[in-house]
């Protein structure tokens, strides 16, 4: 860890405790329209671009079913539940980000949500000037589990892949850090690690106050 000078963050179920508030919009937008294993399917979306996730809801729901239609829907009623978003911020986010910021960290965010929604959801929170630099899912070709993202990341904050610390919940996104030859903490949120998570990323803790703690520790 002693050459470790930067930090590429995810935000989904990182910096924002959403990925539970989504699912809750999509279940509830799901049950209205009569779809079945709505959960299931969400799940399997987790830590990918948006083009990925239609593939997949149209392979689970049908050919007939309008994705853009029930995307919209979930969009509003998770608009009307997040609101500036302040309530939704993780645990040990402002701590660990002014301590990365205050000893000469670079840091961004690799985000598989699109750069307008990151954007927007970061400002409303207060948080966006803690970052150097934002790659998100549609600024990429290629989505989680693919490094493509982090590496970009690290390009644009001119750091080695080894320099970097990524923070990630998701399996897809320790899978991408990994292959991008790139240290991750894993802070778990809907899915429990399992024995492929344990192997790829470097900890695992239960919080930002923990990977905090961690980066101090072997600074």
């Amino acid at each position: 860890m002693k050459n470790m000078n930067s930090a590429i963050f995810d935000m989904d179920g990182v910096i924002f405790d959403t990925e539970r508030l989504y699912m809750r919009c999509c279940v509830e937008v799901g049950e209205k329209i009569g779809l079945e294993n709505v959960e299931e399917v969400c799940k399997k979306c987790i830590g990918i671009t948006s083009a990925v996730t239609d593939q997949i809801m149209r392979e689970s729901f049908g050919e007939g079913f309008s994705v853009d239609d029930y995307k919209g829907d979930v969009y509003e009623l998770f608009l009307k539940y997040f609101k500036d978003g302040k309530e939704y911020i993780k645990e040990g986010v402002g701590e660990i980000l002014e301590y990365l910021k205050s000893n000469g960290f670079k840091v961004a965010l690799a985000s598989s949500t699109k750069k307008e929604d990151v954007t927007r959801e970061l400002k409303e929170a207060g948080l966006i000037d803690y970052f150097d630099e934002l790659v998100c899912g549609d600024m990429v070709s290629k989505s989680k589990p693919e490094p493509d993202i982090f590496l970009e990341a690290a390009r644009r904050i001119n750091s080695d892949p080894e320099e970097c610390i990524v923070l990630e919940d998701s399996f897809n996104g320790i899978r991408a850090a990994y292959s991008a030859g790139m240290r991750a903490i894993m802070i778990p949120d809907l899915l429990e690690p399992d024995d492929e998570m344990r192997e790829k990323a470097w900890q695992i803790v239960p919080t930002l106050v923990e990977a905090k703690r961690l980066i101090e520790e072997a600074k």
